[in-house]
């Protein structure tokens, strides 16, 4: 690989530990844990389009700027990505419940790390992997089948506990609910968990250091979340968590 690409991947990989340490003791500024500490708010639908729209567009570019832009392996990978932030841009916000807010320091960070993310996939994929690594075999290899079964998998995991949540806020209302549903069963964050088994899975389809490091990101972002969420289960529905054996975000492990 190029040697700024290495700096890159490195560099974002010792933030992702710092990230990762930093959230134990701050909490991230949306959804259930924004206060006024973290500055101007704005709506959680446009907060999450904000955040979400730049990297699907910077994917698309990097591709069409590429000499790879019929590489049908390449456009496999392009398509599984885009997939997942077509959904975060254009159909997840609108059908969320609620009148959360996001900090606007946060949607700018968002956007940084969104743009970084894309610069390394899509630079990865497009133009700094070598020309002949990703043949036309490459699409049924181990790793590409085992990375994609992973990746679907994720992605319904992650949807479908979505869907319990939302589904769980009648009329729309902002309250907080205790899901007892699907992977909820295993871990309290069980939507976190379905996007950190999507990303592993992409990580692994592509077989790149690029999808590892991101993979690394998407656990250092939501497990220090995923934790809170387990400590104000056990504030706020104390009967139900009393002696559940249920997890933050990694069923039966953590």
């Amino acid at each position: 690989m190029h040697h700024p690409f290495n700096i890159l991947l490195l560099s974002m990989t010792v933030l992702a530990v710092i990230v990762f340490i930093s959230l134990y003791y701050v909490d991230a500024g949306y959804g259930r844990f924004y206060n006024r500490k973290w500055g101007v708010p704005i709506s959680n639908k446009l907060g999450w389009m904000l955040m979400e729209i730049p990297i699907f567009i910077t994917m698309i570019v990097l591709w069409l700027v590429s000499d790879r832009v019929t590489d049908v392996v390449r456009i496999v990978f392009l398509v599984l990505f885009q997939i997942h932030y077509f959904q975060r841009s254009f159909i997840f916000p609108f059908r969320l419940r609620g009148k959360s807010s996001m900090a606007i320091v946060v949607v700018a960070m968002g956007i940084t790390f969104n743009f970084l993310n894309a610069t390394m996939q899509g630079g990865w994929i497009f133009h700094v992997s070598p020309e002949d690594y990703y043949t036309i075999s490459w699409l049924w290899s181990p790793q590409f089948i085992i990375g994609t079964i992973l990746f679907f998998t994720g992605m319904h995991i992650n949807q479908k506990s979505d869907n319990i949540i939302r589904n769980l806020r009648k009329n729309g209302n902002g309250a907080y609910y205790f899901p007892k549903d699907g992977m909820f069963r295993y871990a309290t964050s069980a939507n976190y968990f379905g996007e950190l088994v999507e990303w592993i899975g992409f990580a692994i389809l592509t077989w790149s250091w690029a999808g590892v490091v991101f993979a690394v990101w998407t656990f250092a972002n939501l497990a220090p979340r995923a934790a809170k969420i387990h400590v104000r289960y056990k504030r706020d529905f104390p009967e139900e968590m009393k002696n559940s054996k249920v997890k933050r975000i990694i069923p039966f492990v953590y």
